[in-house]
């Protein structure tokens, strides 16, 4: 690859942290504002976004879900009804006190979630057992005031979509939280083609408010982890404060059971850095904004631009294509380019390649090289992205194998993630203290209690004494 072209992008094993803020401004996905903390997502970033948001609510609509939007400012006093949830989220809440030139009478949040909103609403339009389900989703921006921020997995604004659920019974909205979950799964190792984790968070890693928090979680290039989607089970924690009532089927008030669940732009981050490489970014076919880019080589050769743009006007058919016509630049600067984008497919054509009815086509991921008939090229190429995004898939399970590792005691568990990075599974008592304990010594967290639990051993990785529950540890962004 050309050095030149590379010189300003880290070289991922020796500052990943750096490597990955260098791949989302070189590969043009975003950029820092002049508002601390925030971003402004370009065009190719946010085209990956919009094919995660159109999948996932394909998804949403195929399993009863309804969209809706709500504002953006909410009422203090409706955050301080659930003191939880308030409590929860009060380090992370911006107000506006002022509007129009004069202080307000009551301060405005804005929204770092919508629970409140949403029980403020359903208590005034759900009346009879009749009107339930509601089942409502709303993709929109949030705002929390995080201390220390970073593109895509940590700005203090992102986008994301919250849904908001509330049923008549408990079992109806428990299998809905576990039904989202499941399609949240299947959003991420299907589209974005990496392996998750499915489980339950401890108490002390739940959400603010919660009975029960679920979660999909991913494990990246460097070991550390991402929650990818969470999935939450309220029961009435909510509807009883915010007097969410309806007439059951015996004629009496009755509290709804609710939930609520959300993806977010962070997905972007965790598709950078579970496949990117040295060459910048490798995008999953099914995600990717530019499946196929078409590059001619030798341009000012009679013949040349006009046949790869004939290629690139029937490609375009079929797959999200681009063709390079770029003048300023040569095939070599624009091979690296693509590269840097994560483009899939890259097909190279010059004026040998036309005389023989041929092009080249290039992986993104594998880099290997194919010459291909031109009448076979575009069965070639679908077979190619199916081959891509299966091969992407389990070269990131395999990294989430070989660094998933099993601890007996604190002194394995530390040399573990010092010496590998990743999952540690252990055995655990369930006591919070070990909990934090284990996060003080070595800056871990319980990723989750997988739903596929494993018998370790019998005694706790921290205290050492009884212990029942696996649970899964990482580092995380």
């Amino acid at each position: 690859m050309d050095k030149e072209f590379v010189k300003e992008v880290t070289n991922i094993e020796e500052d990943f942290a750096k490597w990955y803020t260098d791949i989302v401004l070189k590969a043009d996905l975003a950029d820092y504002t002049g508002t601390k903390g925030c971003i402004a997502i370009k065009p190719y970033g946010y085209a990956i976004w919009e094919n995660i948001q159109k999948y996932t609510d394909e998804m949403f609509k195929k399993n009863g879900v309804k969209n809706v939007y709500f504002p953006v400012l909410i009422p203090e006093k409706l955050l301080q009804k659930e003191k939880e949830h308030v409590e929860g989220f009060a380090p992370e809440v911006a107000t506006v006190t002022e509007a129009g030139g004069k202080e307000l009478d009551e301060k405005l949040c804005i929204r770092p979630t919508s629970e409140t909103m949403f029980c403020d609403l359903y208590s005034k339009w759900l009346k009879s057992w009749r009107d339930l389900p509601f089942v409502y989703n709303q993709w929109c921006n949030v705002l929390r005031w995080e201390k220390e921020t970073r593109p895509f997995l940590r700005s203090r604004e992102f986008l994301w979509q919250e849904g908001h659920t509330i049923h008549e019974t408990k079992e109806e909205a428990e299998e809905r939280t576990l039904q989202m979950l499941d399609i949240y799964a299947e959003v991420i190792e299907n589209i974005l083609a990496i392996p998750v984790l499915k489980g339950k968070k401890t108490e002390k890693e739940k959400f603010a408010g919660a009975e029960a928090t679920y979660t999909v979680e991913t494990l990246m290039h460097d070991g550390r982890a991402i929650q990818a989607g969470t999935s939450h089970y309220f029961g009435q924690n909510f509807t009883k404060p915010y007097d969410v009532k309806f007439q059951n089927r015996e004629g009496k008030d009755e509290y709804p059971y609710q939930t609520s669940w959300g993806i977010s732009t962070r997905l972007i981050g965790a598709t950078i850095m579970a496949h990117g490489d040295n060459r910048g970014l490798k995008l999953p076919p099914k995600v990717a904004p530019i499946q196929v880019v078409v590059v001619p080589v030798m341009m000012k050769k009679e013949g040349v631009v006009e046949k790869t743009t004939e290629v690139y006007e029937k490609l375009k058919q079929e797959f999200r294509a681009e063709i390079d016509l770029r003048e300023n630049y040569t095939p070599g600067y624009k091979f690296n380019d693509w590269e840097l984008r994560g483009v899939p497919i890259r097909i190279e054509l010059g004026p040998r390649d036309i005389e023989n009815n041929v092009c080249v086509i290039v992986r993104r991921d594998t880099l290997e090289k194919e010459t291909v008939d031109l009448e076979k090229l575009s069965e070639k190429i679908k077979e190619t992205l199916e081959d891509i995004q299966k091969n992407m898939y389990e070269e990131c399970k395999k990294i989430r194998e070989e660094r998933t590792t099993t601890a007996e005691n604190l002194d394995e568990f530390v040399k573990n993630i010092e010496e590998k990075q990743g999952y540690i599974k252990t055995m655990w008592c369930g006591k919070e203290e070990c909990e934090n304990k284990i996060k003080e010594l070595t800056g871990a967290h319980s990723r989750c209690i997988p739903f596929k639990q494993e018998k370790l051993g019998n005694k706790c990785v921290c205290c050492g004494d009884n212990a029942s529950i696996m649970v899964v540890w990482g580092r995380q962004y």
